[in-house]
């Protein structure tokens, strides 16, 4: 039983080393087949299993063994001295000008235009006829053509004296005075006591307007007197009282119920008249100086102070031009 069992086992060992040796070969075949090499059949002895096997054609080429039914493999080589492949001059010089340009020089300057107090007449001037040209149809709807030059001027001035924030006051008082004379323009007209030329405003109402702020600002660029600070507060001032008249005679005008002369005995007249004042206007007139003082003290121009006292000398200039109108 012992001598049996001995036997088969060998028996079982040859078996299974010869379908080992069988399934190797054929997986051998079978990666020849799919290389495209010609194949010869084999048998495995002692198993049942028969696969086909390549048929190189071998040839001798300087000692080594070459196989003709497999493709040579082409390798790229580089010698130590030769140059690596660059991209191309032209699609290099096409991927930088894609890339960031280079932006004008006065674009890195701009922020500190920005925040300079005083910058001065070329700056001022080259920004000034920037926002001219850039808004020359809002500025006719309020300005004659001489109106509209001789403003420049005056924001010129303005600008390289205060600054931009001054600049923006000056802004302010011109839209905000433009849109109040529009208010019922119509009755206004029809009573006759409208703006002439349908409110835009000429070369005496720029100046008339601006003188004090213009002289305020030529001594602050001089260098002439108690210091830029004080010449920056009469300059808010200045447009403050201008804005306050303009307001307090313009919603007079069209909401006014019941008009009176600023000077004894405090007559009832009709509205338009010189020198009249109206509940209407004078309430206008103060909001009008206290919204404007405020944007200075907002954009740096005074402090509040600076802004209070403004508010004051508007509605004291604003009485006293009314007195004015009204005893001569």
């Amino acid at each position: 039983l012992c001598h049996r069992r001995k036997v088969w086992a060998a028996e079982f060992g040859l078996m299974f080393s010869s379908i080992v040796r069988g399934s190797t070969v054929a997986r051998r075949a079978f990666a020849g087949h799919r290389g495209g090499r010609s194949m010869t059949t084999i048998s495995v002895p002692g198993t049942t299993a028969r696969c086909r096997r390549p048929t190189p054609a071998v040839s001798s080429a300087g000692g080594k063994r070459v196989d003709s039914a497999v493709p040579e493999r082409r390798v790229r080589t580089r010698t130590s001295g030769a140059p690596r492949a660059v991209v191309s001059p032209r699609r290099r010089t096409r991927r930088s000008l894609t890339g960031a340009r280079a932006l004008p020089p006065f674009v890195d300057e701009i922020p500190a235009f920005l925040a300079n107090p005083s910058p001065g007449l070329a700056p001022a001037a080259a920004a000034n006829t920037v926002v001219f040209t850039g808004g020359i149809k809002v500025l006719l709807k309020g300005l004659t053509w001489p109106g509209v030059i001789n403003s420049w001027f005056l924001g010129t001035t303005v600008m390289a004296a205060f600054g931009v924030g001054g600049y923006v006051l000056v802004c302010l008082y011109f839209v905000f005075g433009s849109a109040v004379t529009k208010i019922k323009l119509e009755q206004k007209q029809a009573e006759g006591i409208a703006e002439a030329r349908g409110g835009r405003r000429g070369v005496g109402s720029v100046w008339g307007s601006g003188i004090a702020g213009i002289a305020c600002a030529c001594l602050a660029l001089a260098g002439v007197g108690p210091g830029e600070n004080l010449w920056r507060l009469g300059f808010v001032a200045s447009f403050c009282s201008k804005l306050s008249d303009t307001t307090a005679s313009e919603v007079g005008k069209a909401y006014g119920k019941t008009t009176y002369m600023s000077t004894p005995p405090f007559r009832s007249v009709p509205r338009g008249t010189e020198g009249a004042v109206s509940l209407e206007g004078t309430v206008a007139g103060i909001g009008a100086s206290l919204g404007f003082a405020g944007v200075a003290a907002a954009a740096g121009q005074v402090d509040l102070t600076g802004a209070l006292i403004a508010t004051l000398a508007a509605f004291i200039a604003t009485t006293a031009e009314s007195w004015l109108r009204a005893t001569t």
